[in-house]
């Protein structure tokens, strides 16, 4: 009677956020994500953030007006789950058109 077993390969298991695919034999590895968090606030119009949702953040227009009205009525809105140096950048851009139309709107990066 044979028996058949699995080759012997020495593998390492995998850090947190790394991936070891069997097949190729190769380790990915993979950044943390972070959630987008906008904030409410009294000044700030619907438009400038649903605008904000569709050129920063690539959202359709029905899918901005949806997270836009979660915003103003649950007072804030998870936009989107990104790497930390990406979610960042799109605070930032988000921080400057604010400030250039003089809004007080505000993004927050958190760990997801």
């Amino acid at each position: 009677m044979t028996t058949e077993t699995l080759p012997d390969i020495d593998i390492e298991a995998p850090a947190p956020g790394e991936v070891f695919d069997a097949e190729t034999r190769q380790k990915t590895a993979y950044l943390p994500l972070y959630k987008v968090i906008m904030w409410d606030d009294n000044l700030t119009t619907m438009e400038f953030v649903i605008r904000m949702l569709v050129k920063v953040f690539g959202k359709d227009y029905n899918t901005a007006e949806k997270l836009m009205f979660e915003v103003h009525l649950a007072g804030a809105a998870h936009v989107d789950t990104l790497p930390l140096e990406r979610a960042e950048f799109k605070v930032q851009q988000v921080h400057t058109a604010a400030a250039l139309e003089n809004y007080p709107f505000k993004c927050t990066v958190e760990p997801a």
